[in-house]
C-alpha cells in the first residue's frame, strides 16, 4: 500500500517523535515539539525542532545515551552498573558535579563502580573533598555488609592511600558495628602502627572519635598507653558526628558514659563545648530534651545513671537561662520532675565513689587532671 508523500513524512515524524521520548523519556517538551511538526508538516525542520527542544530543556537531567561511561556508571537512574564499561578518559573528561571517586564512595549504591574507578586510574588526591570523608558525613555507620569484597577491599584501599582521610568522622565511622564485622577497624590499627595518631599533629582526640561500642577495646586501650587521654579529647574538632562523650549520651550507653566519668568527672554537670560558636552544657538538661536521645524509651535510665554518678539537678544549668536543672524540668512538663527533685550532696569522696563502682580503673594521668572539677 502507497500513502500520499504528506502522510509518510506525518509517519515519519511521529516515529522520530516517538524514538526521541522512548530513548529519553516523555517530557512536555518533547510533546509539544513532535506534535508541532506533526501538525505544520514542513513549517518546522527536525533540526529547527531540535534545536528548540534542546533550548526548552536546559537545566533538565541529562538523558542517559548522551552520557559518557563514568557519568552514566555514576547516575543511579540510568540502570545496574556494568563491569568493564567504564573508560579511563572518561575519568578526566566528564561533565559530573564533584570527583567520581568521591561521589561513588559517599552512596552505597554506587559503590560497585568504585573498585574499576580505582583500577582505571582514579585517584582520591585528585578530590577537593576526601572520599571517605563524604561517606562518614553522609552515613555515620553505613551497611558494608551488603558490599561486595571487591567494594570493601577498595573502601580500605582509600583509607591507606588518602592521609586525609584521618579525620574525626572517619574513625568513628571505622570503629562502628557494621565497620567492625567486616574487618575494616583494622584501618585504625594500621593508622596507629604507623604513626598518623600523633597527639601534636593530628588535630583531634581520637578517643572522643571512637564509636561508644569501641571505647573498651584492646586499639583504645592501646591508644592510651601511647599518650592518648579522654581529657583531650573535648576540645575541638572539624566533623559532623557528634562528640565521644555526646555519642555515648544520646545512645544512652552507661558502658561509655563510665569510661568517660571514670577519666572526667565533671562531665556528671558540665561538657565543654567542642565548637567555638557553642556553650558548655549539662548532660541532665540534654538527656531531658525530648529529640535527644536516640532511644527515647532509655530517657530515664539515663538520668538515673547520672544522678547516680554525681549529677546535680540543683546546680545552675551553664548559660544561666535556669536555676537549676529541675527548674528546667518543670519548664518543659518533663514526667522526671519527680526523679530529679532530689538534691545530690557533692562530697570530696565522690571521684573515688565513682571509681569504686567502674569495672575498669582510669589511667592515672586522666584522674588527676581532673579532681577538683
Amino acid at each position: 500500500m502507497h500513502l500520499p508523500p504528506a502522510l509518510t513524512r506525518i509517519c515519519a515524524i511521529a516515529l522520530s517523535g516517538m524514538a526521541l521520548l522512548s530513548a529519553a523519556g516523555c517530557s512536555t517538551a518533547s510533546l509539544a515539539f513532535t506534535a508541532v511538526g506533526i501538525a505544520t508538516d514542513t513549517s518546522i525542520s527536525w533540526e529547527i525542532a531540535k534545536h528548540l527542544h534542546a533550548k526548552y530543556t536546559e537545566g533538565d537531567p541529562v538523558y542517559c545515551f548522551r552520557m559518557n561511561s563514568v557519568e552514566k556508571a555514576l547516575t543511579p537512574r540510568c540502570g545496574s552498573f556494568s563491569k568493564g564499561s567504564i573508560r579511563a578518559e572518561d575519568i578526566r573528561q566528564n561533565e559530573l558535579q564533584g570527583c567520581p571517586v568521591t561521589i561513588a564512595a559517599r552512596n552505597p549504591v554506587l559503590w560497585p563502580v568504585l573498585p574499576e574507578l580505582l583500577d582505571k586510574g582514579a585517584q582520591p588526591e585528585a578530590c577537593g573533598v576526601p572520599p571517605l570523608v563524604a561517606l562518614a558525613a553522609s552515613h555515620p555507620c553505613p551497611d558494608f555488609k551488603a558490599a561486595s569484597p571487591e567494594s570493601l577491599k577498595a573502601i580500605a584501599w582509600l583509607a591507606d592511600a588518602d592521609v586525609r582521610s584521618i579525620r574525626h568522622d572517619v574513625v568513628r565511622m571505622l570503629s562502628c558495628p557494621n565497620a567492625r564485622q567486616v574487618g575494616l577497624d583494622r584501618v585504625l590499627d594500621t593508622w596507629l602502627d604507623s604513626g598518623a595518631f600523633q597527639r601534636d599533629v593530628i588535630g583531634f582526640g581520637v578517643l572522643g572519635a571512637l564509636h561508644p561500642d569501641y571505647l573498651q577495646s584492646p586499639f583504645a586501650r592501646k591508644l592510651e598507653t601511647q599518650g592518648h587521654t579522654a581529657q583531650a579529647s573535648l576540645g575541638p574538632f572539624e566533623g559532623r558526628q557528634p562528640a565521644g562523650f555526646e555519642a555515648a549520651l544520646r545512645a544512652g550507653h552507661q558502658g561509655a558514659l563510665q569510661w568517660w566519668f571514670n577519666r572526667a568527672p565533671q562531665l556528671a554537670n558540665r561538657v565543654p563545648p567542642t565548637q567555638g560558636n557553642q556553650l558548655a552544657w549539662s548532660p541532665l538538661a540534654r538527656v531531658l530534651q525530648a529529640d535527644f536521645m536516640t532511644d527515647p524509651s532509655r530517657q530515664k535510665d539515663t538520668i538515673a545513671f547520672l544522678l547516680d554518678r554525681g549529677a546535680d539537678p540543683w546546680k545552675p544549668m551553664p548559660g544561666g537561662a535556669y536555676t537549676s536543672v529541675v527548674q528546667y524540668a518543670r519548664v518543659l512538663q518533663s514526667p522526671h520532675v519527680a526523679l530529679l527533685n532530689a538534691p545530690v550532696v557533692d562530697t570530696p569522696a565522690t571521684p573515688r565513689r565513682l571509681l569504686a563502682k567502674a569495672g575498669e580503673s582510669a589511667p592515672v594521668g586522666d584522674v588527676a587532671a581532673n579532681q577538683g572539677h
